[in-house]
């Protein structure tokens, strides 16, 4: 008969996503892993499968509960003028503070594309979706600001803009200054167009 776990699946993924974003797949050691989130190999293997089961898992965890909540306003069915100002400038606030994650760290997915398991298919997908996600998200916020642009100019700008929040993630754990620039960058263009 097979144990059940002991254990809150999501504060386990949350911990594991902690490393993840932190130190890349490659740089998560097992250990790392067991002693973020209190399990031992057997107990991750058993639950996860595999080291990638659990960053697979840590993946969707940080699109639900990071990535996911700050595109929302952007993504609801009524999108107002000043959501996409205020999406770009919460994101500076949160790149510019120093004990943030997102600051320390970047982005989870912008960073693992540049990694070598940004190599497999699964995982190349799944960013490719994030962009994808971003700049839908983006181009709604743009359309509501600037609502009196012809559809090239809007593409344009959003195109622009995703290019500038993309830099801002990958930027953020080396140069927080070049990271916020990014930002500010793309909230000029917004102000502009």
């Amino acid at each position: 008969m097979a144990r059940t776990a002991s254990f809150d699946r999501r504060s386990v993924v949350s911990a594991a996503m902690d490393v993840f974003w932190a130190a890349g797949y490659e740089g998560a050691a097992i250990s790392d892993l067991e002693r973020a989130t209190g399990l031992r190999r057997s107990s991750i293997y058993n639950t996860f499968g595999s080291k990638r089961g659990l960053f697979d898992a840590a993946v969707e965890q940080y699109l639900e509960c990071v990535i996911r909540p700050r595109l929302q306003p952007l993504r609801s069915a009524s999108v107002g003028p000043e959501a996409i100002v205020a999406y770009l400038q919460g994101l500076r606030a949160v790149l510019a503070d120093p004990a943030s994650l997102s600051a320390r760290s970047g982005c989870l997915l912008i960073n693992t594309a540049g990694a070598p398991i940004g190599d497999d298919a699964a995982v190349a997908a799944t960013v490719a979706a994030y962009r994808s996600e971003l700049h839908d998200a983006l181009a709604r916020g743009i359309a509501a600001r600037l609502p009196h642009l012809e559809v090239d100019a809007a593409d344009r700008v959003t195109a622009a803009c995703t290019g500038q929040v993309v830099a801002a993630l990958a930027l953020a754990r080396i140069d927080r200054q070049g990271s916020m620039a990014a930002i500010d960058t793309a909230l000029a263009l917004v102000e502009a167009a």
